[in-house]
């Protein structure tokens, strides 16, 4: 039953049922309870209930619960003071037509004393009574623009990475269909192995793409079926290493990076070098991170080995998924290897 009362209503009656039990209780206290007084506390309580619930809709419907503190404190202010004033005026307009006056010893009072009085009672109970209306609805919505403003962030990171994604597929599908077709007049039977090896590679690309993260290992058997092409184009030219620790082969990372990463290192290093040379690729834990090198013969291009999509897409796609726990870098080494290194926090597994 009380589900289908709206919250306002609960507060409005619960809130000025205190006030009227507290009025009761203390009157009773100092033995001053009489019919006068209850007559008296019922105008009250009905005038500022219905004063409080005017002042609410008229806030609601110049939107001020919309404004900023510094800007609605003073319109709140002002409706605070008209609404005593109203209130007050009620009051004493319905005290004076439903209450027959009783004679006292005391001289009856002014009408601008009654009616600075009577502001002042409302002004007690109306004052808190606005200032928690008001940071109510506020505080929800301050809350209420920090969750859409998660779920915006959220939505524009999942953007990001798919449009990231779009863009590695068709340019490892590219390279891959050029090492083909370079072997299928040459050598057919090895072309034969190449789409083999390509299926195999599209496969796992496929299925990577329906997730943020994928283990080490599911990666690096795609880079493997990656490499085993890659070597049917250079054959002796390219030597492979791997320096894997086994322990971080359930470790996360971005599907396709380590991919794009060696799929650079023959582009821009192995591809330019007329002996060939080495991509060793390297995984293991240094404190509390996974770090993921990826060494190769050559040197850097004006600082970089390469200025294609896939260096900027490996440090966006580290940023949106660890955000500042995560780096990347790449840099010379030794004078004639270039080394790309990423560091990524460790997830703990029980």
């Amino acid at each position: 039953m009380l589900k289908k009362i709206p919250r306002y209503w609960l507060f409005q009656v619960a809130g000025w049922s205190s006030v009227t039990i507290s009025y009761i209780f203390l009157a009773y206290t100092f033995n001053e309870l009489s019919e006068s007084i209850i007559d008296q506390l019922f105008i009250f309580i009905t005038t500022g209930l219905a004063t409080s619930h005017l002042l609410r809709s008229y806030i609601k419907q110049t939107n001020w619960l919309l404004l900023p503190v510094e800007k609605a404190m003073p319109r709140l202010l002002m409706a605070l003071v008209v609404a005593c004033l109203i209130a007050a005026m009620a009051n004493i307009l319905i005290s004076n037509v439903f209450i027959i006056p009783k004679k006292t010893a005391t001289p009856s009072m002014s009408f601008n004393s009654k009616l600075l009085t009577k502001m002042i009672d409302y002004g007690m109970f109306l004052t808190p009574w606005i200032l928690i209306y008001y940071f109510y609805h506020y505080i929800n919505k301050i809350r209420k623009q920090e969750v859409d403003t998660l779920r915006l962030e959220a939505l524009v990171k999942e953007l990001e990475l798919k449009t990231i994604k779009s863009h590695i597929n068709p340019h490892f599908i590219f390279n891959a269909l050029n090492s083909i077709r370079a072997l299928v007049d040459e050598d057919p039977i090895r072309a034969r192995t190449a789409i083999t090896e390509l299926s195999n590679i599209l496969r796992s690309s496929l299925q990577a793409e329906k997730q943020e993260t994928v283990p080490l290992e599911k990666e690096l058997n795609i880079v493997k079926d990656y490499l085993a092409l890659e070597h049917i184009r250079f054959e002796d030219r390219l030597q492979v290493e791997y320096d894997i620790d086994e322990d971080t082969l359930d470790q996360p990372i971005p599907p396709m990076m380590l991919q794009t990463l060696v799929e650079n290192a023959i582009k821009h290093g192995i591809s330019k070098q007329v002996d060939g040379g080495l991509v060793r690729i390297i995984s293991d834990f240094k404190d509390d991170h996974h770090e993921l090198i990826i060494q190769n013969t050559g040197r850097l291009n004006g600082g970089k080995n390469g200025d294609g999509f896939g260096l900027n897409s490996t440090q966006n796609r580290l940023s949106l998924l660890f955000g500042e726990k995560s780096d990347f870098e790449i840099k010379e080494i030794n004078g004639n290897m270039v080394e790309a290194r990423v560091t990524i926090p460790v997830v703990e597994h029980y």
